[in-house]
């Protein structure tokens, strides 16, 4: 697969299908990326587990934090990973060894995450990769809530988007499990 590019289908896809993340260098820091990213993942109903060996046994938004990925409770639909390119390559390769036992379907790395041996990796185990992608923006960009904020979508249309089950703003992706 070329990551220089995901199609919309693809992205949709994954986050249409995916009920868990298991959310690797998860921070309980309230300005840092992780954080904003796993509040609104659970927002939208996802299921996200935080995996920081520095913080195991505490919790992050209300959320019991473990301090591997071979510790976190299956099913794991999507491992997003948020730890630089180098250590992308571990992180896969620990999601490929336990891709049966906790159901790991899609290796996600944040953006400025990019590693092709990781990703070539991966796809050679049967698992989906997105990389150098936040799934909090793309969310947003595909249920609309994006242009909400004034941000410029690159897409134009007339269709309305899909709402969730509250607030006039809380747009969901189709397919996704409520």
């Amino acid at each position: 697969m070329n990551h220089d590019g995901y199609s919309d289908p693809y992205i949709a896809g994954i986050l249409g299908s995916a009920r868990t993340f298991a959310m690797v260098g998860a921070s309980a820091v309230t300005n840092r990326p992780s954080y904003f990213a796993m509040k609104y993942l659970l927002s939208k109903g996802y299921r996200v587990v935080p995996v920081n060996p520095t913080l195991t046994g505490k919790e992050i938004l209300g959320q019991r934090v473990y301090g591997s990925l071979a510790e976190v409770p299956a099913p794991v639909d999507i491992v997003d990973i948020f730890r630089n390119s180098a250590a992308a390559l571990e992180m896969v390769r620990e999601a490929i060894s336990l891709k049966d036992e906790l159901a790991i379907k899609v290796v996600w790395m944040q953006l400025g995450v990019r590693n092709d041996e990781a990703a070539a990796e991966a796809e050679a185990a049967g698992l989906q990769v997105v990389m150098n992608r936040c799934p909090k923006i793309e969310y947003g960009r595909l249920s609309g809530e994006i242009g909400w904020a004034g941000v410029n979508t690159g897409t134009i249309s007339a269709k309305r988007p899909l709402l969730g089950g509250h607030g006039v703003q809380n747009h969901v992706i189709a397919g996704k499990p409520q």
